[in-house]
Protein backbone atom coordinates (compact mmCIF):
# COMPACT_ATOMS: atom_id res chain seq x y z
CA UNK A 1 0.00 0.00 0.00
CA UNK A 2 1.48 3.40 -1.18
CA UNK A 3 0.24 7.46 -0.03
CA UNK A 4 0.38 9.02 -3.63
CA UNK A 5 0.03 12.84 -3.53
CA UNK A 6 -1.43 13.86 -7.38
CA UNK A 7 -1.33 17.60 -7.79
CA UNK A 8 -3.84 18.57 -10.17
CA UNK A 9 -5.55 15.40 -9.74
CA UNK A 10 -9.24 17.18 -10.57
CA UNK A 11 -8.12 18.14 -14.19
CA UNK A 12 -8.00 16.15 -16.92
CA UNK A 13 -4.85 14.32 -17.31
CA UNK A 14 -4.43 13.90 -13.73
CA UNK A 15 -8.21 13.18 -13.11
CA UNK A 16 -7.88 10.41 -15.47
CA UNK A 17 -4.64 9.47 -14.11
CA UNK A 18 -6.77 8.92 -10.65
CA UNK A 19 -9.16 6.42 -11.84
CA UNK A 20 -6.73 4.17 -13.69
CA UNK A 21 -4.33 4.47 -10.81
CA UNK A 22 -7.13 2.82 -8.85
CA UNK A 23 -8.72 0.75 -10.99
CA UNK A 24 -5.11 -1.06 -11.11
CA UNK A 25 -3.99 -0.58 -7.55
CA UNK A 26 -6.99 -0.43 -5.03
CA UNK A 27 -4.86 -0.50 -1.93
CA UNK A 28 -3.19 2.72 -2.20
CA UNK A 29 -4.35 6.20 -0.85
CA UNK A 30 -4.53 8.67 -3.10
CA UNK A 31 -4.46 12.41 -1.86
CA UNK A 32 -5.78 15.06 -4.33
CA UNK A 33 -4.03 19.00 -4.03
CA UNK A 34 -5.59 20.79 -6.26
CA UNK A 35 -7.34 24.69 -6.27
CA UNK A 36 -9.72 24.10 -8.51
CA UNK A 37 -9.42 26.50 -11.55
CA UNK A 38 -11.43 26.79 -14.39
CA UNK A 39 -9.92 23.11 -15.78
CA UNK A 40 -10.53 21.06 -12.68
CA UNK A 41 -13.70 19.67 -10.80
CA UNK A 42 -14.34 17.79 -8.80
CA UNK A 43 -16.53 15.80 -10.88
CA UNK A 44 -13.98 14.74 -12.64
CA UNK A 45 -12.73 12.55 -9.83
CA UNK A 46 -16.34 11.29 -8.72
CA UNK A 47 -16.30 8.12 -7.47
CA UNK A 48 -12.99 7.33 -7.11
CA UNK A 49 -13.01 6.08 -3.30
CA UNK A 50 -9.26 6.13 -2.73
CA UNK A 51 -9.13 9.90 -3.68
CA UNK A 52 -9.20 12.70 -0.88
CA UNK A 53 -9.13 15.62 -2.34
CA UNK A 54 -7.75 18.59 -0.50
CA UNK A 55 -8.61 22.38 -1.94
CA UNK A 56 -5.12 24.22 -1.89
CA UNK A 57 -2.13 25.68 -4.31
CA UNK A 58 0.82 24.06 -5.09
CA UNK A 59 2.59 27.21 -4.09
CA UNK A 60 1.61 26.69 -0.52
CA UNK A 61 4.79 25.18 0.73
CA UNK A 62 3.45 24.74 4.55
CA UNK A 63 0.61 23.31 3.27
CA UNK A 64 2.22 20.61 1.22
CA UNK A 65 4.44 19.93 4.00
CA UNK A 66 2.21 19.37 5.96
CA UNK A 67 0.88 16.53 3.65
CA UNK A 68 3.53 15.00 2.66
CA UNK A 69 4.25 14.55 6.56
CA UNK A 70 1.33 13.72 8.01
CA UNK A 71 -0.07 11.36 5.34
CA UNK A 72 3.02 9.40 4.95
CA UNK A 73 3.53 10.53 1.50
CA UNK A 74 6.43 8.96 -0.67
CA UNK A 75 5.62 9.74 -4.14
CA UNK A 76 4.79 12.61 -5.95
CA UNK A 77 2.86 12.74 -9.54
CA UNK A 78 3.13 16.30 -10.68
CA UNK A 79 0.15 17.23 -12.80
CA UNK A 80 -0.34 20.56 -11.83
CA UNK A 81 0.07 23.31 -14.72
CA UNK A 82 -1.49 26.04 -16.76
CA UNK A 83 -1.24 24.34 -20.14
CA UNK A 84 -3.17 25.94 -23.24
CA UNK A 85 -0.84 28.00 -25.71
CA UNK A 86 -3.44 30.80 -26.28
CA UNK A 87 -4.22 31.68 -22.71
CA UNK A 88 -0.55 31.70 -22.38
CA UNK A 89 0.03 34.07 -25.25
CA UNK A 90 -2.61 36.67 -23.66
CA UNK A 91 -1.84 36.25 -20.23
CA UNK A 92 1.81 34.47 -19.34
CA UNK A 93 1.92 35.35 -15.88
CA UNK A 94 -0.79 32.64 -14.66
CA UNK A 95 1.77 30.26 -16.08
CA UNK A 96 5.09 31.44 -14.51
CA UNK A 97 3.14 31.40 -11.54
CA UNK A 98 1.71 28.38 -11.66
CA UNK A 99 4.11 25.59 -13.36
CA UNK A 100 7.75 27.66 -12.00
CA UNK A 101 6.77 28.87 -9.23
CA UNK A 102 4.59 25.91 -8.02
CA UNK A 103 6.80 23.64 -9.11
CA UNK A 104 9.25 24.97 -7.27
CA UNK A 105 7.42 25.34 -4.23
CA UNK A 106 6.52 21.60 -4.32
CA UNK A 107 10.08 20.44 -5.03
CA UNK A 108 11.36 22.81 -2.06
CA UNK A 109 8.70 20.70 0.19
CA UNK A 110 9.35 17.14 -0.62
CA UNK A 111 13.39 18.26 -0.30
CA UNK A 112 12.59 19.32 3.22
CA UNK A 113 10.26 16.58 4.68
CA UNK A 114 12.12 13.48 2.46
CA UNK A 115 15.22 14.89 2.37
CA UNK A 116 16.53 17.74 5.55
CA UNK A 117 14.36 15.94 7.79
CA UNK A 118 16.94 12.97 7.76
CA UNK A 119 13.79 10.31 7.24
CA UNK A 120 16.11 8.26 4.51
CA UNK A 121 12.97 7.02 3.37
CA UNK A 122 12.47 6.19 -0.37
CA UNK A 123 10.77 8.75 -2.61
CA UNK A 124 9.82 9.88 -6.11
CA UNK A 125 8.93 12.96 -7.58
CA UNK A 126 7.69 12.72 -10.86
CA UNK A 127 6.77 15.18 -12.94
CA UNK A 128 4.70 15.25 -16.09
CA UNK A 129 5.98 17.49 -18.99
CA UNK A 130 5.25 18.51 -22.58
CA UNK A 131 7.16 17.72 -25.82
CA UNK A 132 6.46 21.55 -26.70
CA UNK A 133 9.55 22.26 -24.76
CA UNK A 134 11.46 21.19 -27.71
CA UNK A 135 10.48 23.76 -30.10
CA UNK A 136 9.33 22.64 -33.46
CA UNK A 137 9.96 20.33 -35.93
CA UNK A 138 10.38 21.03 -39.66
CA UNK A 139 8.24 17.82 -41.97
CA UNK A 140 10.73 15.65 -42.46
CA UNK A 141 12.75 16.22 -39.24
CA UNK A 142 13.47 12.98 -36.82
CA UNK A 143 11.19 13.23 -34.00
CA UNK A 144 12.39 14.73 -30.78
CA UNK A 145 14.81 12.38 -28.08
CA UNK A 146 15.14 13.11 -24.58
CA UNK A 147 18.59 14.81 -25.56
CA UNK A 148 16.86 16.91 -28.11
CA UNK A 149 17.86 20.96 -27.25
CA UNK A 150 14.94 22.61 -25.42
CA UNK A 151 13.93 25.44 -27.72
CA UNK A 152 10.88 26.52 -26.35
CA UNK A 153 8.49 28.69 -28.58
CA UNK A 154 4.88 29.71 -25.91
CA UNK A 155 4.91 31.50 -22.68
CA UNK A 156 3.14 27.97 -21.57
CA UNK A 157 6.33 26.03 -22.92
CA UNK A 158 8.77 28.11 -22.06
CA UNK A 159 7.67 27.66 -18.34
CA UNK A 160 7.21 24.36 -18.22
CA UNK A 161 10.50 23.91 -19.92
CA UNK A 162 11.86 25.99 -16.62
CA UNK A 163 9.78 23.38 -14.35
CA UNK A 164 11.82 20.50 -16.27
CA UNK A 165 15.38 22.36 -15.33
CA UNK A 166 14.29 22.83 -11.91
CA UNK A 167 13.20 18.89 -11.35
CA UNK A 168 16.62 18.38 -12.58
CA UNK A 169 18.00 21.14 -11.14
CA UNK A 170 17.14 19.21 -7.21
CA UNK A 171 17.83 16.04 -8.76
CA UNK A 172 21.49 16.97 -8.85
CA UNK A 173 21.78 19.55 -6.68
CA UNK A 174 20.20 17.43 -3.34
CA UNK A 175 19.74 14.14 -4.50
CA UNK A 176 15.88 14.50 -4.56
CA UNK A 177 14.74 11.19 -6.23
CA UNK A 178 12.66 12.48 -9.54
CA UNK A 179 11.90 11.25 -12.84
CA UNK A 180 10.03 13.03 -16.04
CA UNK A 181 8.16 11.98 -18.60
CA UNK A 182 7.30 14.74 -21.88
CA UNK A 183 4.43 13.25 -23.53
CA UNK A 184 2.30 14.67 -26.19
CA UNK A 185 -0.92 15.73 -27.39
CA UNK A 186 -3.62 13.95 -25.17
CA UNK A 187 -6.78 13.51 -26.01
CA UNK A 188 -10.13 11.52 -24.17
CA UNK A 189 -12.32 11.80 -21.68
CA UNK A 190 -12.55 14.78 -19.09
CA UNK A 191 -10.98 16.93 -21.50
CA UNK A 192 -12.06 20.68 -20.80
CA UNK A 193 -13.71 21.86 -23.92
CA UNK A 194 -10.67 24.46 -24.89
CA UNK A 195 -8.53 22.20 -26.52
CA UNK A 196 -9.40 21.00 -29.98
CA UNK A 197 -10.77 17.55 -29.78
CA UNK A 198 -13.51 18.27 -27.23
CA UNK A 199 -13.72 22.01 -28.69
CA UNK A 200 -14.47 20.73 -32.16
CA UNK A 201 -17.18 18.20 -31.07
CA UNK A 202 -19.26 20.26 -28.80
CA UNK A 203 -19.04 22.69 -31.60
CA UNK A 204 -20.35 20.25 -33.91
CA UNK A 205 -22.97 19.22 -32.23
CA UNK A 206 -24.66 22.78 -31.58
CA UNK A 207 -23.54 23.81 -34.99
CA UNK A 208 -20.82 26.28 -34.59
CA UNK A 209 -18.06 26.91 -36.50
CA UNK A 210 -14.42 24.95 -36.64
CA UNK A 211 -12.24 27.36 -36.83
CA UNK A 212 -8.84 26.18 -38.45
CA UNK A 213 -5.81 28.03 -38.01
CA UNK A 214 -3.37 28.79 -41.27
CA UNK A 215 -3.76 25.59 -44.10
CA UNK A 216 -4.29 23.18 -40.76
CA UNK A 217 -1.78 21.61 -41.23
CA UNK A 218 -0.05 21.66 -38.24
CA UNK A 219 1.09 18.34 -37.17
CA UNK A 220 1.17 16.78 -33.54
CA UNK A 221 1.73 12.99 -32.46
CA UNK A 222 -1.94 12.10 -30.41
CA UNK A 223 -1.97 10.03 -27.12
CA UNK A 224 -4.77 8.89 -25.70
CA UNK A 225 -4.41 9.81 -22.37
CA UNK A 226 -4.81 6.38 -20.76
CA UNK A 227 -2.10 5.44 -22.26
CA UNK A 228 0.10 8.76 -21.21
CA UNK A 229 -1.23 7.14 -17.53
CA UNK A 230 0.13 3.59 -18.50
CA UNK A 231 3.41 5.12 -19.54
CA UNK A 232 3.49 6.97 -16.32
CA UNK A 233 2.41 4.05 -14.29
CA UNK A 234 5.60 2.33 -16.26
CA UNK A 235 7.99 5.15 -14.99
CA UNK A 236 7.02 4.80 -11.15
CA UNK A 237 7.63 0.83 -11.58
CA UNK A 238 10.81 1.00 -13.36
CA UNK A 239 11.85 4.57 -14.20
CA UNK A 240 15.70 5.47 -12.55
CA UNK A 241 15.86 8.42 -10.70
CA UNK A 242 17.00 11.41 -13.15
CA UNK A 243 16.03 10.30 -16.24
CA UNK A 244 13.44 11.87 -18.58
CA UNK A 245 11.48 9.37 -21.11
CA UNK A 246 8.75 10.52 -23.91
CA UNK A 247 5.93 9.28 -24.07
CA UNK A 248 3.99 9.69 -27.07
CA UNK A 249 0.84 7.68 -29.18
CA UNK A 250 2.75 7.13 -32.35
CA UNK A 251 -0.06 9.04 -34.29
CA UNK A 252 1.15 11.42 -35.99
CA UNK A 253 -1.58 13.80 -37.97
CA UNK A 254 -1.87 17.39 -39.43
CA UNK A 255 -4.59 19.09 -37.86
CA UNK A 256 -7.12 19.30 -40.90
CA UNK A 257 -7.09 15.94 -40.91
CA UNK A 258 -8.17 15.09 -37.53
CA UNK A 259 -10.90 17.82 -37.91
CA UNK A 260 -11.67 15.75 -40.75
CA UNK A 261 -11.75 12.24 -38.37
CA UNK A 262 -14.05 14.39 -36.30
CA UNK A 263 -16.55 15.76 -38.78
CA UNK A 264 -17.01 11.76 -39.94
CA UNK A 265 -17.15 10.62 -36.88
CA UNK A 266 -20.43 13.40 -35.50
CA UNK A 267 -22.01 12.24 -38.92
CA UNK A 268 -21.47 8.81 -38.20
CA UNK A 269 -22.97 9.10 -34.01
CA UNK A 270 -25.56 10.88 -35.72
CA UNK A 271 -26.70 8.11 -37.81
CA UNK A 272 -26.26 5.61 -35.17
CA UNK A 273 -27.88 6.94 -32.01
CA UNK A 274 -31.32 7.37 -31.40
CA UNK A 275 -32.82 10.65 -30.91
CA UNK A 276 -29.41 12.91 -31.03
CA UNK A 277 -30.96 14.88 -33.48
CA UNK A 278 -33.40 15.98 -30.88
CA UNK A 279 -30.68 16.45 -28.41
CA UNK A 280 -28.69 18.78 -30.68
CA UNK A 281 -30.89 20.10 -33.71
CA UNK A 282 -28.33 22.94 -34.85
CA UNK A 283 -26.00 20.43 -35.60
CA UNK A 284 -25.90 19.89 -39.79
CA UNK A 285 -25.71 15.82 -39.58
CA UNK A 286 -29.03 16.65 -37.35
CA UNK A 287 -30.85 16.83 -40.58
CA UNK A 288 -28.80 15.09 -42.93
CA UNK A 289 -25.45 17.81 -43.64
CA UNK A 290 -22.15 17.44 -43.46
CA UNK A 291 -20.37 18.37 -40.25
CA UNK A 292 -17.71 19.65 -42.35
CA UNK A 293 -19.50 22.56 -43.67
CA UNK A 294 -18.84 24.15 -40.31
CA UNK A 295 -15.27 24.26 -41.09
CA UNK A 296 -13.77 27.72 -41.22
CA UNK A 297 -10.24 28.46 -42.19
CA UNK A 298 -8.75 31.44 -39.75
CA UNK A 299 -5.35 33.66 -39.13
CA UNK A 300 -2.64 31.32 -37.88
CA UNK A 301 -1.72 31.49 -33.81
CA UNK A 302 1.35 34.05 -33.46
CA UNK A 303 3.73 31.70 -32.87
CA UNK A 304 1.85 28.34 -33.73
CA UNK A 305 4.87 25.59 -33.91
CA UNK A 306 4.36 23.30 -37.08
CA UNK A 307 5.07 19.85 -36.16
CA UNK A 308 5.56 17.71 -33.13
CA UNK A 309 6.82 14.36 -32.94
CA UNK A 310 8.08 12.49 -30.10
CA UNK A 311 10.95 9.07 -30.09
CA UNK A 312 9.36 7.00 -27.66
CA UNK A 313 12.03 4.52 -28.04
CA UNK A 314 13.93 4.90 -24.44
CA UNK A 315 9.84 4.32 -22.39
CA UNK A 316 9.83 1.06 -25.11
CA UNK A 317 13.41 -0.05 -24.28
CA UNK A 318 13.67 0.75 -20.63
CA UNK A 319 9.99 1.42 -19.15
CA UNK A 320 8.26 -1.70 -21.56
CA UNK A 321 5.84 1.02 -22.68
CA UNK A 322 3.59 0.87 -25.61
CA UNK A 323 0.44 2.40 -26.22
CA UNK A 324 -2.80 0.33 -26.59
CA UNK A 325 -4.89 2.79 -28.12
CA UNK A 326 -5.43 3.83 -31.86
CA UNK A 327 -6.54 7.10 -32.95
CA UNK A 328 -9.13 6.36 -35.00
CA UNK A 329 -10.81 4.17 -32.47
CA UNK A 330 -9.94 6.42 -29.62
CA UNK A 331 -11.43 9.17 -30.81
CA UNK A 332 -14.50 7.09 -32.05
CA UNK A 333 -14.71 6.63 -28.18
CA UNK A 334 -14.01 10.38 -26.84
CA UNK A 335 -17.00 11.14 -29.11
CA UNK A 336 -19.22 8.54 -27.06
CA UNK A 337 -17.71 9.57 -24.21
CA UNK A 338 -18.98 13.78 -24.54
CA UNK A 339 -22.44 12.53 -25.99
CA UNK A 340 -23.04 10.45 -23.26
CA UNK A 341 -21.61 12.50 -20.30
CA UNK A 342 -23.18 15.85 -21.34
CA UNK A 343 -24.12 16.62 -17.58
CA UNK A 344 -20.44 16.56 -17.14
CA UNK A 345 -19.42 19.25 -19.65
CA UNK A 346 -22.67 21.57 -19.52
CA UNK A 347 -21.88 21.36 -15.30
CA UNK A 348 -17.71 22.93 -15.97
CA UNK A 349 -19.01 25.24 -18.91
CA UNK A 350 -21.40 26.73 -16.13
CA UNK A 351 -19.50 26.83 -13.47
CA UNK A 352 -15.60 27.88 -15.14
Amino acid sequence: MANILVTGGAGFIGGNFLHFWAKHHPDDKLIVLDCLTYAGNKSTIAGVEQAELVIGDIRNGKLVEELLRDRNIGTVVHFAAESHVDRSITGPDAFIDTNILGTNSLLKAAKAVWLDEGSGRPHRFHHISTDEVYGSLGLNDAAFSETHPYQPNSPYSASKASSDHLVRAYHHTFGLEVTTTNCSNNYGAYQYPEKLIPLFLLNALHGRSLPIYGDGMNVRDWLHVEDHCRGIEACLKRGISGETYNIGGGEELPNLTVIERICSEVDKAFGAIDGLADRYPDAPAACGRPTSELKTFVPDRVGHDRRYAVDATKARADLGYKPHHDFDSGLAATLRWYIDNEAWWRNIQTTS
